[in-house]
Order: C-alpha cells, then structure tokens, then sequence
C-alpha cells in the first residue's frame, strides 16, 4: 500500500498550509504534491513558497503563480462585480510588490505539469496532476462537467486517476474505473465551511481509494492578519461569510 497526499491552492494563508501539512506528518505520509496557487489573497505569499522550498514538495505552476512570476497583467473578468475587480487588482499588486525576487524565480521555474507512476505488485498505476486542465492552468472544471471532458484528460494523458485544483471545490467522480479528483483549496476554500482541503490517495495492487480531508484551523488569526495588511478587507470578509460563495 501507498499513500500520497495532494494539496492545492494555498494562496498565501500560512496558519492553513500548516494544519494541513501537521495532519499529513500526524497520518506519516511521506510523499506530499501541491497543485500550485502559492500566492495571492492572504498575506504570507513568501513564508508559504519558503516552506515548499524547505520541505522540498514538489509543485505545480498555478495560474496566480505564472501571473507574479512573470509579472503578467490583470485582466478584468465578466464573471466579477465591480467590487471583486478593484479587491483582486489590489490583492495582486500586493503580491507583485512583497514577494521576493527569489521566490518569484522560484515561481517561475514551477512545472506545468507533473505525472506520477507507482507499481504495486504486478499493477502499474499513472496519476495524472495539473493544475486545472492538461492545455491550461485557468480553465474551470466542476463536479457537473460532462464525463466526457475527464475522460477525454485521462485518457489523453495515459492515466487511471486525473487530479486538480483551480476551483477551490472539492470533488470525486469515478468514471470507467477511472477517477477525476478536485483536492480543493488549503487557504481559500469557496466550500461553505471553508475548511482547509486536501486530498489522499492510497493504492494498493486492487484499486486506489481517494479521501477528501476538511480541516479547521485559525481563521480568524488569518482574517486580522488580512484586516491588518494592505490586502483588501474584500478578502477577510470572504473568511468571514461561509455562507457567501464568492467568485475567484
């Protein structure tokens, strides 16, 4: 048996990150992976890169990653009100001008892709981890997508399970004996509960298991740390109102 643990959308909130990487040492899973989405939104966008770094995780490259990375411009979306414009054209300028030059080097020398490939036994198992879609880090794939666009990724990238990020929703959905798995968001969950998320995965020669894990942790620490920065208090009140499903 195997057990890797996947986490994605960090998005600057240390207390979060920290609960979850406790669980998964407290559980003695050895092997972590993190989907991307460092940066943006809370006010720990360095001392989260450093921990990756530290701890050697392997990770992804993140849309918000690419963006402070490389200093790409922030395009308004239909999607936002006019509010979450100006609240995330800020959030983002704060990352460009507080993360370190180094971490932004670091940022941008992220894969876009990563696949991994266990034996156990005499059986071969591909798990396949992007950050959104295999053409794209910003595509949004939800739990009612059509079967069809899962398969079409797992069987393009040769895999048995498909595992992402992006939307900060989590979900599991087997199809043909394949699995296409959301992990969710460690620090900026848009769940109603707004738990910290993130993924196992256990393989054994039989089948894989996944199990989404919702955790608490101190919310408020992050919402007076937000209230506190030059983040818009936008972000602090997306914490607040669980019951508030915000776009991104």
């Amino acid at each position: 048996m195997i057990q890797i643990a996947i986490f994605s959308d960090v998005h600057g909130n240390l207390p979060a990150l920290e609960v979850v990487l406790n669980d998964i040492n407290e559980r003695g899973i050895t092997q972590k992976f993190c989907l991307g989405d460092l940066v943006d939104f809370a006010p720990w966008g360095n001392e989260v890169i450093e921990i990756i770094k530290e701890k050697n995780i392997p990770c992804i490259l993140g849309n918000h990653d690419e963006r402070i990375a490389f200093d790409l411009p922030v395009v308004p979306l239909n999607k936002h009100s006019q509010e979450e414009t100006i609240a995330r054209f800020s959030a983002i300028d704060h990352s460009k001008k507080y993360i370190t030059d180094e971490n932004k080097s670091f940022l941008a020398e992220l894969p876009f892709h990563l696949k991994l490939n266990y034996k156990i036994g005499k059986k071969y198992w591909n798990i396949q981890l992007v950050h959104s879609s295999l053409q794209s880090n910003d595509t949004y794939l939800y739990e009612s997508e059509n079967d069809k666009v899962f398969m079409e990724m797992l069987n393009a990238s040769q895999s048995d399970v498909l595992v992402m990020g992006h939307t900060h929703l989590s979900f599991k959905k087997q199809m043909e004996g394949k699995w296409a798995i959301n992990a969710g968001s460690v620090g900026r969950s848009k769940e109603e509960n707004r738990l910290a998320s993130y993924l196992i995965l256990t393989l054994d020669e039989e089948k894989i298991n996944p199990e989404i894990i919702q955790l608490e942790y101190p919310i408020n620490e992050v919402i007076q740390k937000i209230e506190a920065s030059e983040i818009p208090d936008y972000y602090a009140f997306f914490l607040r109102n669980g019951n508030v499903l915000l776009s991104q």
